[in-house]
């Protein structure tokens, strides 16, 4: 490909959007042109980027002819419309939302850890949801040396996992309990401000959120392993930004905790903190995935246990996804640096 890239982001208004405008002006990306799109309700709106505004274009059939890529930061609906399109005229779309991460012909990718699935790619590459992406930049070195057998992992997820909407209601709420008062639950079920509930998305027939299912299915597709038994439980936490994760993993054969450390030391993307631990509001405005307070398991044979914190606006969707782009644009996997 040339030197310089053509780009749409579709969904520029939101909190991803607007952190991949912020990390396409940061890294300094080779570009010839930078649209924007988003359905007529955001259509019209300035945004700014790089000393100028950009105004937002209603999306529409021809949007993305002539472009290299877009990437797609919208619902699974507007990308189940508007991505088979782009594709069809020649634009590589990277979608961050769930509309083609379990179809067996896009692949689901973090270039860190699955870069070959890049190559099979027929226009459209999903990008995986934040919790999974995390979670396999720290299973990979792992499941790469000894094989994994099991994994059990608790999530405790910020509200910017939501939107603008979760965050300002998170503030609000937090707000109106130090002055006394009950703060409106609008967005949630119940409170988010000193809370915390085990519910992300809808719970399904088998009592598994549709968070859990997420996380289960994609690091099952990203790792290559079908098999691979993974239990999950999903919990929103009142962070504004970053995810955690506690991770316990069994493995094949013993790893001591100095190998595992060895192996997650050489993982790129992935930054090993052997005194104390990674906080959400530590790595926030990163884009590595931090592991940390690694451990043999005293309860099982051949088992670890992991603490895994990563900014989830960054490497849990606009950094990926910029990622993935440089990858395809250079031929190899990038740090995003």
């Amino acid at each position: 490909m040339g030197h310089e890239m053509r780009v749409g982001v579709l969904g520029a208004a939101g909190m991803v959007g607007g952190q991949l405008l912020r990390l396409l002006e940061e890294k300094a990306l080779p570009l010839a042109e930078l649209r924007l799109f988003a359905t007529a309700r955001s259509a019209g709106l300035a945004i700014p980027f790089a000393g100028e505004k950009l105004t937002v274009e209603e999306v529409g059939p021809g949007s993305f002819r002539g472009l290299d890529f877009a990437f797609f930061c919208a619902t699974a609906e507007a990308a189940r419309e508007h991505a088979p399109m782009a594709a069809d005229a020649g634009c590589v779309v990277i979608d961050k939302s769930r509309a083609f991460r379990m179809d067996p012909d896009v692949p689901l990718a973090v270039p860190e850890v699955n870069p070959q699935a890049l190559r099979r790619h027929r226009g459209i590459i999903a990008s995986p949801n934040c919790s999974t992406i995390q979670l396999v930049m720290a299973l990979n070195p792992l499941h790469r040396a000894a094989g994994i057998r099991r994994v059990v992992v608790a999530t405790y997820q910020s509200v910017s996992g939501t939107g603008r909407e979760a965050v300002a209601e998170l503030r609000r709420q937090a707000e109106a309990f130090l002055a006394g008062r009950e703060g409106a639950a609008e967005v949630y079920p119940q409170p988010i401000a000193f809370n915390l509930f085990p519910h992300i998305d809808e719970f399904g027939p088998h009592g598994y959120s549709g968070e859990e299912v997420k996380l289960v299915e994609e690091t099952r597709k990203i790792l290559e392993a079908p098999g691979l038994r993974l239990t999950a439980t999903t919990v929103r936490v009142p962070v504004f930004v970053g995810h955690a994760e506690a991770v316990n993993v069994e493995l094949d054969r013993r790893v001591t905790r100095q190998e595992a450390l060895d192996l997650l030391r050489a993982q790129p993307g992935l930054v090993l903190v052997e005194e104390g631990y990674p906080t959400p509001l530590a790595v926030a405005g990163s884009d590595d995935v931090f592991v940390g307070r690694v451990r043999e398991d005293a309860s099982a044979e051949n088992a670890l246990d992991l603490w895994v914190v990563a900014d989830n606006l960054r490497k849990g969707a606009a950094t990926n996804a910029v990622q993935i782009a440089q990858f395809l644009w250079k031929g190899s996997p990038q740090s995003c640096g």
